[in-house]
């Protein structure tokens, strides 16, 4: 199974969320952190957040880049966990029971969109708010430029054609 595991190029993240993640971190998108708050709220940081970041599912920090990883399927459900306990500690979820599907379904979105993408792949997200305050999200994948093409400065030569 894959997941988003997030990466740093920079320490950029560290300036820009009021949390970021560290590298290696297992993220999803988490614009459900955002579905509640009204938009006049969404400035500074938090902009930030909303507009660019992926949450880790370990520190509940931000991330601007993501890349996909495979994941074994007992981490997996360890992280549902701890994402559960998180929605009952931070969004009021009555407890762990309730909370799990609502994690599940978080993680599985994020599986989904790994799933037929190659292992390092790396993704960015942008959300927007559309004109009912809903949460849009495009997620795209960052392709490295091609290899650049050297010009030929020197040849090896052995000792022995001198």
């Amino acid at each position: 199974m894959k997941l988003l595991r997030t990466i740093r190029f920079d320490q950029s993240d560290d300036h820009v969320f009021e949390t970021a993640a560290a590298s290696d971190e297992w993220a999803v998108s988490g614009a459900f952190e955002f579905a509640e708050l009204p938009p006049d709220e969404i400035k500074g940081k938090t902009k930030q957040a909303f507009a660019n970041g992926f949450m880790s599912l370990e520190s509940f920090g931000r991330s601007t880049f993501v890349s996909v990883a495979t994941i074994e399927t007992d981490q997996l459900a360890r992280l549902t966990d701890e994402l559960a306990d998180h929605f009952c500690r931070h969004y009021g979820a009555p407890d762990i029971e309730a909370a799990r599907p609502v994690a599940t379904e978080e993680i599985a979105f994020a599986t989904s969109l790994v799933a037929e993408v190659p292992i390092n792949t790396v993704f960015t997200v942008r959300r927007t708010l559309d004109d009912d305050n809903a949460i849009r999200e495009e997620f795209r994948t960052v392709t490295p430029p091609a290899a650049p093409v050297h010009s030929k400065i020197w040849d090896v030569v052995d000792d022995n054609d001198t």
